[in-house]
């Protein structure tokens, strides 16, 4: 299992038209293959200057890599994500086991 993360803030005002549709957009990408558990979050902590983020699980990495190669993921990051983010950082997880 891989548990991709990301948090982030964006460029729009907060509140905004433009703020609801960017994360209108990003939950779209729940229904691409592979992808489980997506939720879409708000940051409530003042320890960090992110405001959302975004949480998804998958089975494996063969999944992960079809959801990031999959042509409306790479439009999203490439038309959406890149236009609109200010600053994020992105984690990837999988179980530690000793």
């Amino acid at each position: 299992m891989i548990r991709h993360t990301v948090t982030f803030k964006l460029k729009h005002i907060a509140g905004s038209d433009a703020e609801r549709n960017f994360l209108n957009e990003a939950r779209k990408l729940a229904a691409l293959p592979g992808v489980e558990q997506f939720e879409c979050l708000k940051q409530i902590s003042t320890k960090n200057p992110y405001d959302f983020g975004l949480s998804m699980e998958f089975a494996n990495q063969e999944a992960y890599d079809q959801y990031t190669n999959h042509p409306d993921h790479v439009r999203f990051v490439q038309e959406i994500w890149l236009n609109e983010v200010d600053q994020f950082l992105e984690i990837d997880y999988t179980p530690y086991t000793d």
